[in-house]
């Protein structure tokens, strides 16, 4: 099983050490992302499970940490998560259901850090 707690810590310093090298790009990108999940008609929450959700679809492991996180931080709870997790599946068929337990094991993980 994957320690996605750690690896949202590690990409974390990777994307703060890339943002040296590249610092228009991580910028711009900081910039995007904090507008795209603000909150307007659908709450902040809302874009995070979305945002899951797409990334259990294009199976992105780094996107299920920071996305698992960032939508528990905004109050997702467990059964929040779940049914994100079964509409990816909806749309991603039997890969999907691989990527949605490493999202299911993120939440656990996040769970036992306190989150």
């Amino acid at each position: 099983m994957k320690n996605f707690p750690a690896q949202y810590a590690e990409l974390n310093q990777w994307m703060e050490q890339f943002g040296q090298d590249q610092p228009a790009v991580m910028q711009a990108f900081g910039k995007l992302h904090e507008a795209s999940v603000e909150a307007g008609v659908l709450d902040g929450k809302t874009k995070e499970l979305i945002a899951l959700g797409i990334a259990i679809t294009v199976r992105c492991d780094g996107c299920i940490s920071f996305h698992v996180h960032d939508a528990m931080a905004a109050g997702a709870s467990k059964a929040e998560i779940a049914e994100t997790v079964s509409v990816a599946i909806l749309m991603g068929g039997g890969p999907s259901v691989v990527y949605g337990i490493e999202a299911m094991q993120a939440m656990a993980q996040f769970q036992e850090q306190g989150l």
